[in-house]
């Protein structure tokens, strides 16, 4: 297993860690299986989306804090509810194909690790099997 460590610099955040899994893969020499990608945080997560435009992930974002915005009257007393549901909407793991070496993915996807309640410091965890 292999971790990514990742410093957040917003609140609200989508990182690209596509080539980071990439190169674990490679790492790792593995022609074919799968990679999992896990991510250990309740206010972070996970998602596969499109990499060639960044103005999706804007997007994304923006929409998240109108859909669900921080100043709601939330329970949990720690002030960051939002952060915790959008986490759950998004997952923490993803399962991505290993053929030929490199990562099944289509051509505009990009695989983002999804801050919900920055800056902090993070970990993904990845983990390949072949097969």
């Amino acid at each position: 297993m292999n971790i990514l460590e990742l410093a957040t610099t917003k609140r609200n955040e989508f990182i690209d860690i596509t080539v980071r899994v990439e190169k674990t893969v490679q790492k790792q020499k593995v022609d074919k299986g799968v990679v999992i990608i896990f991510c250990p945080h309740t206010t972070a997560g996970l998602t596969i989306n499109e990499n060639a435009d960044q103005c999706v992930q804007n997007d994304i974002s923006s929409y998240l804090a109108k859909l669900i915005p921080k100043s709601e009257a939330y329970s949990h007393l720690e002030g960051n509810s939002d952060s915790h549901i959008k986490a759950s909407i998004f997952g923490s793991s993803l399962k991505v194909i290993i053929e030929g070496g490199r990562l099944v993915l289509g051509t505009w996807q990009g695989i983002y690790f999804c801050e919900f309640d920055g800056p902090r410091n993070r970990k993904v965890y990845i983990k390949t099997l072949e097969g």
